[in-house]
Parts: C-alpha cells; structure tokens; sequence
C-alpha cells in the first residue's frame, strides 16, 4: 500500500509503524507551502491519505480529505504520534504484519 502524508515537517520513526501495517510513504507534503494548501494533487494511485492534525489548518484538512473522497481513497486524520497513528491505522481496519508473518516475506 502506498501513503500519501500531509503534515509535519520531519517522518521520524512514522515510516517504521507503517511498514509494520504493510504501507510505504507514497509522498509527503509538509502542508505549509501556499501550492500544498490549495488543490491537492498526487492523490490518484495512493491507497491512503494520512492528515496529522497537529500540523495542518481547517482548510488544508477539508480540501485533502474532499480530494481523497472524490478520488476514492480512505483517509486518517490523527496527530502526528506513533501511537495515534497506530490507533487510527487499527480503527479503520489496516492489517497489522509482525516480523515473523509470513504474507510479510511474500511481498
């Protein structure tokens, strides 16, 4: 699965918890440039988008959530923590690989 991230400025340990869930950072965008907050764009062939709220205003989060629904697309809106985003990530259903799994080595 491929993520399309808006919010935050550094990942840090981000990409780890979702390649414990099977996703890959498919693009990021801080949220702060004027381009980013106006019409969203490299939506189509994400699996999901990730809003980390902390990091984004009202306007930037409608305009990216309406996107990812127009394009059929889940989204997340968290805070940009590892556990809020492995407590979303677990909400809407993402299926959780351990080390030892082996449909994780198939891939």
């Amino acid at each position: 699965m491929q993520a399309y991230i808006v919010g935050a400025d550094v990942l840090g340990n981000i990409p780890d918890v979702l390649a414990g869930y099977g996703i890959k950072v498919g693009h990021h965008v801080t949220g702060r440039n004027p381009s980013h907050q106006r019409k969203p764009s490299g939506i189509k062939g994400m699996d999901i988008v990730i809003l980390f709220t902390d990091f984004l205003g009202h306007n930037v989060m409608r305009n990216y959530r309406q996107a990812a629904q127009a394009a059929n697309v889940r989204f997340v809106a968290c805070r940009r923590s590892t556990c809020a985003l492995a407590t979303s990530l677990d909400k809407i259903g993402a299926p959780k690989q351990c080390a030892d799994c082996p449909e994780r080595t198939r891939h």
